[in-house]
């Protein structure tokens, strides 16, 4: 039986490296070369580090940390995830996730693709596979939110694990 996509085989520091929102993410699979069923991208964060809260309307996001350790904030549900964690973020549900250790090495695989084009239209490209030099500016909040709600990625808030009002 033919398939309709080509098989992809990268390795560790092969893909299109590109520094967003402050932290190196290298596209391994994106969806022109998976006939938009799925997207996987390698993350490599500092410590603090976090996207606002947010939801995705359009897909899926799982996550599998290769190295460090992250929180996550999942639907009010705080999860630790060391090394060798996988989460789970099903669409429409609201979530973040901060870095604990001095940095993070993960993957995050999005179903299906679309996600990689938002962090292409907000990102440059690497010149390093590195952590982005001090003093790169982010977009302002103000483009963030814009770019993220052409892609079905509606932000609810600041980025860090929110706190709990009970």
């Amino acid at each position: 039986m033919a398939s309709d996509t080509s098989p992809i085989a990268l390795q560790r520091d092969e893909g299109e490296a590109l520094w967003f929102l402050g932290l190196l993410a290298i596209v391994k699979a994106a969806g022109e070369a998976t006939n938009g069923r799925f997207a996987l991208i390698e993350h490599l964060a500092p410590q603090r580090w976090s996207p606002p809260l947010h939801v995705h309307r359009r897909e899926d996001e799982w996550f599998y940390v290769l190295e460090g350790q992250l929180t996550f904030w999942v639907d009010g549900r705080v999860i630790a995830a060391p090394a060798g964690s996988f989460v789970y973020g099903p669409r429409n549900i609201p979530h973040t996730f901060e870095v604990v250790s001095s940095t993070a090495r993960f993957l995050v695989v999005v179903e299906p693709a679309g996600f990689e084009n938002f962090v292409r239209t907000l990102a440059t490209p690497a010149s390093s596979l590195a952590l982005p030099p001090a003093g790169m500016e982010p977009p302002n909040p103000e483009r963030l939110t814009e770019v993220a709600r052409e892609y079905g990625i509606h932000i609810l808030g600041p980025p860090g694990i929110p706190q709990s009002t009970d």
